[in-house]
């Protein structure tokens, strides 16, 4: 086992780390930014080291000064949490450099993910379902024409190496093709330094599930079943729950064979999530994130199983604690992503909390790592904590959920916790009725 962790991370994930390293008894180490020296998981970790000003890159994003933390404090280990550096090969590969464990997949494996075409060609191999498109990046007009006449309009162009909703344009007909290839090359240049794209087909009404998987690296994998991520604005996920409601155990357990059978194949250390669009009952492969996600505390909640001390455990060389007979699905779990911004014009709101109050009783999971009298800082994500609702099925979960954003205040900020008070009032969302696209219909007609 490790003997100290350092945590390339902040916030609420930054603190969540941190706990699971003090359970298994392992010293820690966090780093921050000069914007961050009175965050909590700064207060609570064994040692901190400032490696620079606010801004991400000459922060977060500095590995030449994350690197030198890990070597002034002798720390053998880095956990990168989620964002960040935590899916960037070349930050694992110089870990490994120098002898300094990257808890995540290898620099290969997450090289071969973060290439979205690579990544289709890879889960296709492994037999994984993926959407019809372009086996390659579209390099012509009339390669995009020919390519979208052959899987039906509607299409949509993305980026090989987007994320977040940047660098994707829908085309609906081929006259709106051409633009939509142009526009898409361009976001993707400007925002990932890489203007290639690809096609492949549109799905009107698609749910977003994701397969929680982790490999041990020797050729072993299981899943931890799926989450429902449908609720989202501008492809930002706002609402997550486990199990779907839309799948039934035969399904859940089908898709998450085929997802564990391809992380052993792989030869997959860690954890990943593989995620999908599913409609009329198929699944159709999307990516895989190579890191632990912002929702798996809702399966934690479901499984009983610490996924951190899992990941710390697997990179430690130790494998895996369970095998996937020894997972049992248990209720139902939902989380709501609050964040410091307006609920409705979703415009960012840093500042002083002046008062910050959690709820609590059975079933109630808060992760955050603000307090009273702390100030948000302007420079990263508005994501100020996570509220994680557990019941022994989906009616009682919403019950309980219901009452804990009743006890939930933060004050001083705007939050999205007024619009979570109106989702789980909404029938559309009591029946489990909402598709990808729900959630901005929902938030155009409140207008």
């Amino acid at each position: 086992m490790f003997q100290k962790i350092l945590i390339a991370n902040r916030g609420e994930i930054a603190l969540r780390v941190l706990r699971a390293a003090k359970e298994l008894g392992i010293k820690t180490v966090v780093v921050h930014s000069t914007a961050d020296a009175d965050a909590m998981h700064v207060r609570l970790a064994d040692e901190s080291v400032c490696i620079g000003p606010p801004p991400s890159r000459d922060s977060y994003l500095n590995i030449h000064q994350i690197v030198a933390a890990c070597e002034i404090t002798g720390a053998d280990a880095v956990h990168p949490g989620y964002g960040f550096l935590s899916e960037n090969a070349r930050f694992a590969d110089i870990l490994a450099a120098h002898n300094i464990t990257f808890i995540g997949p290898s620099g290969d494996h997450i090289r071969i993910m973060g290439d979205k075409i690579e990544a289709k060609r890879t889960a296709k191999r492994l037999g994984i379902p993926v959407v019809p498109g372009s086996d390659g990046a579209v390099s012509s007009e009339d390669d995009a024409k020919r390519i979208a006449g052959s899987i039906g309009y509607p299409v949509i162009v993305k980026a090989t190496a987007g994320g977040g909703g940047r660098g994707m344009k829908v085309a609906r007909t081929e006259d709106d093709l051409i633009e939509a290839w142009q526009t898409a090359q361009t976001e993707a240049g400007a925002a990932f330094g890489n203007p290639s794209v690809y096609i492949e087909k549109y799905l009107e009404k698609p749910r977003h599930i994701e397969i929680q998987v982790f490999g041990d690296g020797a050729g072993k994998g299981i899943h931890l079943g799926e989450r429902d991520c449908s609720l989202q604005r501008r492809h930002q996920k706002v609402w997550e729950e486990a199990n779907s409601p839309a799948l039934n155990i035969e399904q859940r357990m089908r898709i998450g064979q085929i997802c564990s059978d391809a992380v052993a194949e792989l030869g997959y250390s860690g954890a990943g999530t593989v995620e999908f669009l599913y409609e009329d009952g198929e699944f159709y492969f999307i990516e895989m994130n190579t890191r632990l996600q912002v929702e798996h505390p809702v399966t934690e909640a479901i499984t009983g199983l610490d996924l951190v001390h899992e990941q710390i455990r697997v990179a430690s060389g130790g494998g895996l604690s369970v095998r996937q007979d020894d997972i049992k699905f248990q209720g139902h779990a939902i989380e709501c992503r609050i964040n410091a911004e307006d609920p409705r014009t979703f415009v960012p709101s840093p500042g002083t909390i002046t008062h910050f109050h959690t709820p609590g009783g059975l079933g109630i999971r808060v992760d955050s790592g603000v307090y009273s009298g702390y100030r948000i800082p302007p420079y990263y994500d508005s994501l100020i904590g996570k509220l994680i609702v557990h019941g022994r099925n989906r009616v009682e979960c919403m019950m309980r959920l219901r009452r804990a954003l009743d006890e939930f205040v933060v004050d001083g900020i705007k939050t999205t916790l007024p619009l979570f008070r109106d989702l789980v009032g909404n029938s559309d969302i009591a029946n489990g009725d909402y598709d990808i696209h729900w959630l901005e219909h929902y938030l155009a007609s409140s207008d």
